[in-house]
């Protein structure tokens, strides 16, 4: 854990340098985006763009985000508004987000959409936009604490996770699981914590505290390793839960990426015939594995949605000066979860790949 935090504050420097770097040269024409740097910036939208909308994702590269960009875009060429569109280097760059909203409030932009790196460090650089009169609203990955942002559009995460576990559970109903957690990053943001949580609380693990990742006490838990959210990562991470434990048929992974990755770890140890993976994204090539048969189970979520309500609700903003409001006794305005399965498990709602098909992203 600590040669990793060591590259990990280096990574952050390094992103940190680059993004300033950015900032005094201005931002890329529509489109544009410089991946060799640790964040990037690009404009878009139409209508003459009234009014300005910043987008800060985790990564410009996950099929994810690349989908929420052009769900922002899409909006606002819609609604009269232009998209000021930022990205860091990899999961976990703070540094950029940082720097990312400071130009905006610098640019002099209404409201801005953030998928939080770092759902606690990002705070006060939240609070200092909402105080220069920006609507700032969190898209899949809350913040910490969740009121630092005027509302958030995600998925429910928790719910994401316990669906995935309660197939799993039905499937292992009468085996000896090993489980291997691939989790994101070593910071526990949210959205790591509630998928993490919610899969073990789904196929029946007594978690401890649901607010923490790797407390529970469960014999059938090999153990919890992290991914960065890419296929790299996850490659890696399931080499190393493999030494600690050849026995793993049970694979939890924070997204596809990583689900694609330990996929090629347990294929090169000859055991991915014999091993069950499940995760959350819903992405077009993960629905893809779950119709090959490399993903048992994925909880499809919904980008697009996520940043064209989050567009919308800046331009009403812009109008009216209305704030989003949400559902009682929730903190966030939940944008859907679908389980994608061709193998469904009794009890467990779920849609099949022809589904997951027509509604993927990526």
């Amino acid at each position: 854990m600590g040669t990793f935090t060591m590259r990990r504050k280096a990574a952050r420097w390094a992103a940190a340098g680059a993004v300033l770097a950015l900032t005094a040269g201005g931002v890329a024409a529509c489109g544009g985006s410089d991946n060799s740097s640790g964040g990037s910036s690009s404009s878009g939208g139409g209508g003459g763009g009234n009014v300005k909308v910043g987008l800060i994702t985790k990564t410009d590269t996950n099929p994810f985000f690349v989908k929420m960009k052009e769900g922002a875009q899409a909006e606002a060429q819609k609604v009269g508004a232009t998209v000021q569109s930022f990205a860091g280097k990899k999961d976990g760059d703070n540094e950029s987000q940082v720097a990312a909203v400071e130009n905006l409030i610098a640019s002099g932009a209404k409201g801005l959409l953030i998928t939080p790196n770092d759902s606690k460090a990002i705070v006060p650089s939240l609070d200092k936009a909402r105080q220069a009169g920006l609507l700032v609203i969190a898209l899949d990955t809350q913040t910490e604490p969740a009121n630092a942002a005027d509302a958030t559009f995600a998925t429910d995460n928790f719910a994401a996770g316990e669906a995935i576990g309660k197939w799993a559970a039905v499937k292992f109903k009468g085996k000896d699981a090993k489980i291997a957690m691939l989790d994101l990053n070593p910071d526990g943001v949210s959205v790591d914590v509630q998928r993490d949580q919610g899969f073990l609380k789904g196929f029946g693990v007594n978690v401890g505290d649901e607010k923490k990742i790797g407390d529970e006490k469960d014999p059938r838990i090999v153990g919890h390793d992290v991914t960065d959210g890419a296929e790299e990562g996850g490659r890696t991470a399931m080499e190393n839960l493999l030494q600690k434990n050849p026995n793993v048929n049970l694979v939890y992974t924070i997204n596809e990426p990583a689900a694609s990755g330990a996929y090629q770890a347990l294929k090169a140890a000859g055991k991915e015939k014999a091993v069950t993976i499940v995760s959350v994204d819903g992405g077009c090539p993960g629905v893809e594995n779950v119709k090959k048969g490399i993903i048992g189970a994925t909880s499809q979520q919904y980008p697009l949605k996520m940043a064209q309500d989050g567009v919308k609700a800046v331009v009403d903003f812009a109008n009216s000066e209305k704030k989003p409001s949400t559902p009682g006794g929730k903190d966030f305005i939940n944008t859907g979860v679908t389980l994608i399965t061709d193998k469904p498990s009794a009890g467990v709602p779920s849609k099949d790949t022809t589904f997951g098909a027509a509604n993927c992203w990526g």
